[in-house]
């Protein structure tokens, strides 16, 4: 077939990156209106076409949403470009699956990280020549990472190398911190590119478009309008979101060994377990559970390993982690006790979070973690510690842990047990007259 498409400078850009035998992850977008979804979808097509009985997956995070906009979006760009269903291709429902006539396939599918599919089995053992996730900054890192995987169909059969198309407006997660940041600051991965596209750069966009963009909110403005990726979505954050991102680039400053341990409470809270080298984080560990000889036995077993004082191990004692406290016979913490040398704090668990802050923000906290999960739950609590009645007079108080809870979806059992070491930092002489 014979086409002639039409694409904005930046599109063109980016085709060139996706047609390379250099790049494999391509981010496209960072604004609305700046023709994220027709890129998408037109570079399926092409290779669909140029490539006789290859197979692609387009995905977003919920398979509704997918049909209802990024597939509409496809259709349009078929009819742009001389392709008529049931002739050129044929789309089946119930399937999900674009079918073209040279046995090319597009497969639609839902990337939303379900508890039940924690994993992406969905996906059984799907094989794609190329992918495109529309609004990745929807989907979690691993749920990228899980098709970035499977991208292997037919590549040596026509000469080419895994290709991933991503689009997304600025969003404060993964896709800020794999592909705006770095890019900003020249450190990109050599085989990913960055494309911001602004609605400015597309001049196929209707100018009602951007008019309508104007009346927006100044946070939403600033987002999809401008495509600012630095946007602070308050003022009242007592970190700075780089360096949160910072601290899995950090050796933080190593020393004695700690073992902190946020206990469970309820069924979807974690138990987690931190070992420090001073302030770095040496090893994580999480069970969805608070069985508490199991978690006595699991410190125990670090405390033999890594020879930690018992004076150095700090369990929260509030509710269940009680028990492990009287097991172990090592430091409670309690969340609602007074703050120590009577600072002007609500309570010690504020005392010991505003601490985590100051330290991580002036570069001292480091963590060593391979999970990505663990990684984005670290970063997406962090931004959660914030300041209530920032402007008011009185004590220092941080925002419910109910709150943060009905932000994020979870209890912050990662930053807990982060800000339980701190209490070594503010109370120094502490366990000077304990006997082991």
């Amino acid at each position: 077939m014979d086409i002639k498409p039409s694409f904005t400078p930046k599109q063109d850009l980016a085709i060139e990156y996706l047609f390379d035998k250099e790049t494999k992850e391509v981010l496209f977008g960072g604004a609305a209106g700046g023709g994220k979804s027709y890129i998408g979808c037109a570079y399926l097509l092409l290779m669909a076409i140029k490539y006789p009985g290859t197979r692609y997956l387009m995905g977003r995070s919920k398979l509704d949403a997918l049909k209802k906009t990024t597939l509409n979006t496809f259709f349009e760009v078929c009819q742009e470009w001389g392709l008529k269903a049931n002739k050129h291709y044929t789309f089946n429902g119930s399937s999900n699956i674009v079918t073209f006539f040279n046995k090319s396939e597009i497969i639609l599918k839902d990337l939303f990280l379900y508890p039940s599919d924690r994993n992406f089995d969905s996906l059984g053992s799907l094989e794609i020549t190329a992918a495109f996730i529309d609004e990745a900054n929807q989907i979690t890192e691993k749920a990228k990472n899980i098709v970035a995987s499977r991208l292997r169909y037919k590549l040596d059969k026509f000469g080419l190398i895994p290709k991933l198309l991503l689009s997304c407006n600025p969003s404060k997660n993964w896709c800020y911190n794999e592909y705006y940041r770095p890019d900003k600051d020249g450190t990109i991965k050599p085989y990913r590119k960055f494309i911001q596209s602004l609605v400015t750069d597309n001049p196929f966009i209707s100018k009602h478009y951007q008019e309508q963009l104007q009346t927006l909110d100044e946070l939403s403005k600033q987002r999809l309008l401008y495509g600012n990726w630095e946007y602070d979505t308050s003022n009242d954050s007592l970190i700075e979101y780089d360096a949160i991102l910072n601290i899995f680039d950090t050796k933080g400053q190593e020393g004695d060994k700690y073992i902190t341990c946020d206990v469970a409470r309820f069924g979807a809270d974690k138990t987690v377990i931190m070992l420090w080298s001073g302030l770095h984080i040496i090893s994580i560990q999480y069970y969805l559970q608070s069985d508490i000889p199991l978690i006595v036995k699991h410190i125990k077993d670090l405390q033999s390993t890594h020879a930690v004082k018992l004076t150095n191990i700090i369990v929260d004692e509030d509710g269940v982690g009680g028990g492990a406290k009287d097991y172990l016979r090592c430091v409670g913490f309690v969340n609602n006790s007074r703050p120590i040398k009577a600072e002007n704090y609500q309570n010690l668990k504020t005392q010991c979070y505003y601490k985590l802050a100051e330290y991580i923000n002036t570069g001292q906290v480091g963590v060593t973690c391979s999970d990505i999960n663990v990684k984005q739950h670290i970063i997406e609590e962090c931004e959660q510690i914030r300041r209530k009645d920032a402007d008011k007079d009185g004590k220092l108080k941080l925002i419910p842990k109910d709150e943060v809870k009905m932000s994020i979806g979870r209890s912050p059992d990662y930053s807990d047990a982060m800000a339980m070491r701190m209490y070594y930092e503010i109370e120094q002489n502490y366990g000077q007259y304990f006997v082991q």
